[in-house]
């Protein structure tokens, strides 16, 4: 096994901080260039699918010199993506209130309290409350406080809880097959709203909202301007 001299330690310790110049400056002359690069975009498996996954082609057709990476993620932890450098930008649905964050809301939407047509149909409001298990996010999810909210104002503890993941589309086919009671943001589920699949048990008074967030430090940077900027533009219009 080898070991550094004490001289050989404080080469490596300038050498590093070398690099992270020269990487520094690498960035600063491509940013001279316009868009250009990788862009990497950490968001929920929800927002991949129906949001991003449809923007891509556009936005690689006006710059095809970027290299686009989507990283699947829930809230919390694109947040820290952004904040750790393993992405350039996070698309979230939570408060954020880290200093070193800039922050662009996209959209807001209602919470909303949902079962299946079926159990609906057999069973009275009350009966549904106790007898049906709650369909939960894993621990520590984005919408604590807001499903906090949204039972303080039926009154509603569950008799039990189901955890399913941090996975939107997850808890919406449990709902559909009939496993229990959801809270899951109207945007998730206006087809089966739409249609009668799901049935409305309670539309909570508390909104969610969607976020853009990149680091602060970064916001003029050219390639994120660029993806933000066409984001805003079509973020209603892409998941019609």
């Amino acid at each position: 096994k080898l070991f550094l001299t004490p001289a050989g330690e404080k080469v490596k310790k300038y050498a590093e901080k070398l690099f992270v110049v020269l990487e520094n400056l690498e960035s600063e002359l491509e940013e001279l260039n316009g868009p250009a690069g990788k862009l990497s975009i950490s968001a929920s498996e929800y927002y991949c699918t129906h949001h991003l996954s449809l923007l891509l082609n556009s936005y690689t057709t006006l710059h095809p010199q970027v290299q686009l990476k989507l990283v699947p993620a829930n809230s919390q932890i694109a947040i820290e993506n952004v904040l750790n450098n393993e992405a350039d930008i996070g698309i979230i649905a939570c408060d954020c209130d880290s200093p070193y964050i800039e922050k662009h809301i996209l959209d807001k939407e209602q919470m909303i309290l949902v079962v299946a047509t079926e159990i609906f149909n057999n069973n009275s409001k009350e009966e549904i409350f106790n007898k049906y298990p709650f369909l939960a996010y894993h621990g520590q999810c984005n919408f604590d406080g807001i499903i906090e909210k949204c039972f303080s104002e039926l009154n509603y503890k569950p008799v039990s809880v189901i955890e399913c993941g941090g996975s939107d589309e997850t808890i919406r086919r449990a709902t559909l097959n009939q496993t229990g009671i959801a809270l899951l943001g109207e945007n998730v589920i206006k087809e089966e709203l739409a249609n009668g699949q799901l049935i409305p048990l309670h539309y909570c008074d508390h909104y969610i909202e969607t976020s853009f967030i990149c680091l602060k430090a970064r916001s003029e940077n050219p390639t994120i301007q660029s993806f933000y900027n066409l984001l805003k533009e079509v973020w209603h219009d892409v998941a019609r």
